[in-house]
């Protein structure tokens, strides 16, 4: 069931599924002893649209935002995107970086992290970044939760973080980027965009932090949104968290391509 909503649009991909749901509900009416081929059909529908919401840069389920504006790649702009905080003994290590660097970035925060360290989620913004959603829990099932419970993660991180931080956030982004059919209609209630990246390191799994680094800079260019994490971060052989290794680098190599990092809200309308 759909969480419903005035604002959404659904895909072609939403509509057809609902068609063929609609279409073997009547066929099973007609004629019952359809029933077991019917089921059938459901399930692969069903599965299609699961395997779908397994690739976070997919938009058959709705909207996504995997680059840039034109506009804003024509400049040179690139978003440097860091989710999963805020991290006490990460995130000001981070600002203080991007602020050497004159950089923007914008934070995907956990509500329930915002709860706990407030004052560091209003640093944030009052070093000219942006605090963007990233679900109330960062629940791993957040994938498998039905819409209201959807609903639920969402627009209680929407409320924590607008009051904590006085910006109401823009964009959401899911744990790991996975999501299922019910999460668009829920965005269009809560007025966000889904937002994925272009490029990301894996930094909460490689500790490596010249294999993270290449991985961003592989083929980097204006409008690419990168993926770091300051919480959940991995560590490097010396115990140090990744991005802390990789973001100077990486701001280091943008320079040189003529590039710089721009927060999500001022490349995107």
């Amino acid at each position: 069931m759909l969480f419903p909503c005035r604002n959404w649009k659904p895909t072609i991909a939403i509509k057809l599924s609902l068609l063929v749901l609609a279409s073997c509900s009547i066929a099973t009416l007609i004629n019952p002893l359809l029933w077991m081929w019917m089921l059938g059909v459901v399930i692969i529908n069903h599965s299609i649209l699961t395997f779908a919401g397994l690739f976070p840069r997919s938009a058959l389920l709705g909207p996504n935002i995997t680059r840039l504006p034109q506009a804003a790649a024509q400049r040179g702009e690139v978003a440097i995107t860091i989710d999963d905080g805020p991290e006490p003994n990460v995130t000001p290590q981070v600002l203080d970086i991007l602020d050497r660097y004159q950089a923007r970035a914008t934070f995907f925060c956990i509500g329930k992290l915002a709860v706990k360290h407030p004052e560091l989620c209003r640093e944030i913004v009052r070093r000219g970044h942006n605090v963007e959603n990233h679900s109330l829990s960062h629940n791993w099932y957040f994938s498998l939760l039905d819409p209201w419970s959807i609903h639920r993660e969402v627009f209680r991180a929407q409320n924590v973080l607008s009051e904590i931080s006085g910006q109401t956030p823009r964009f959401f982004r899911p744990t790991a980027g996975l999501r299922n059919p019910e999460l668009e209609p829920v965005l269009a209630h809560c007025e966000l965009r889904l937002c994925s990246w272009s490029k990301r390191g894996f930094d909460t799994r490689v500790g490596n932090a010249d294999a993270v680094l290449n991985s961003l800079m592989h083929d980097l260019k204006g409008g690419d949104i990168l993926l770091l994490h300051d919480g959940s971060a991995a560590r490097t052989p010396e115990g140090k968290p990744v991005i802390l290794d990789v973001l100077p680098r990486l701001l280091d190599n943008l320079a040189e391509a003529n590039l710089h990092s721009v927060t999500l809200r001022s490349a995107i309308p």
